[in-house]
């Protein structure tokens, strides 16, 4: 489909449902993603962690694009993740995702390179990509992979899209000053999304889209109006949620899913799902919000 113009947008990275033998389930795929075409979800964001994306090969993940692609049939936006420090290897899946049917890729900012070689690795790939980039700056650690001048000066390449935030709400607040104004600044967390819009985010990427999308665009949509009073009591619903869920694991996001009807969330082996205490848990959270009886 074509890049879409308007804001603000709510994106989710989609979980990868699997069969009790472990394999990709794509028909639950399909079902999946038919349900979340029905809510004010802009895309999906598939191939990431919170897809499982370290357990999966190569083909899985294209055929997932593929999955995805066929059954959203240019009614969302898609987004393919990659997470790789080569310029080469990023370069060949950013082509094998854009043939499978994705509209952008999503770079994880390398973890393991010093700051002089993250910039060289950006003005190498975005304007090398066949699609557009959204950068993702998600180091799952209290350390930021750049300082806020770098990760400002690698939005500003041709060809890329926008960026996604961690979770550290005061040193992002820099980086956002140093964005370009025409790209597109997204927060990460279900948690941070009225936060995220008061500091000038324009959308958002993060699990909780999965589970409550209507919840996460109306906060979003409130705090791009600049209506932010508005949010406060929504956002203290979106973040018990967000707590409750991941304090569990990554697992837990598929129980919400699952409680939700959600088909074949089940992590793949040697994943563990979650306690019947945090089942209990989530399912009276979710109950107490409104998304479930």
């Amino acid at each position: 489909m074509a890049v879409p113009e308007s804001d603000p947008m709510v994106v989710a990275p989609t979980p990868t449902p699997f069969n009790t033998d472990d394999s990709v389930d794509h028909k639950a795929l399909e079902r999946n993603i038919e349900r979340w075409l029905e809510t004010p979800l802009s895309g999906f964001v598939l191939t990431t962690a919170n897809g499982e994306e370290s357990a999966l090969s190569e083909e899985e993940k294209v055929k997932i694009v593929q999955t995805v692609s066929r059954v959203n049939a240019d009614r969302r936006l898609i987004i393919a993740g990659i997470d790789n420090p080569s310029q080469s290897e990023t370069l060949r899946l950013a082509g094998r995702y854009a043939a499978a049917g994705a509209d952008l890729v999503r770079l994880r900012v390398p973890r393991e390179l010093p700051p002089a070689a993250i910039e060289q690795y950006f003005k190498s790939v975005p304007p090398r990509s066949p699609v557009p980039v959204v950068v993702i700056h998600q180091t799952f650690s209290n350390a930021p992979a750049a300082p806020p001048e770098v990760l400002g000066a690698i939005c500003e390449h041709d060809n890329v899209f926008g960026y996604i935030t961690d979770v550290d709400i005061r040193f992002e607040n820099y980086v956002r000053a140093l964005v370009p104004p025409d790209r597109r600044f997204w927060t990460c967390n279900g948690g941070l999304l009225a936060y995220g819009m008061l500091m000038g985010a324009n959308g958002a990427c993060m699990w909780l889209g999965n589970v409550a999308p209507a919840l996460c665009m109306e906060i979003v949509q409130l705090g791009h109006d600049e209506r932010f009073a508005e949010t406060r009591p929504l956002q203290a619903v979106a973040s018990r949620i967000d707590g409750t869920v991941i304090k569990h694991g990554l697992a837990a996001v598929k129980v919400a899913l699952d409680i939700l009807g959600f088909e074949g969330m089940r992590p793949r082996s040697p994943g563990q799902a979650v306690s019947a205490e945090a089942w209990e848990e989530i399912r009276g959270v979710m109950i107490d919000a409104g998304l479930t009886g």
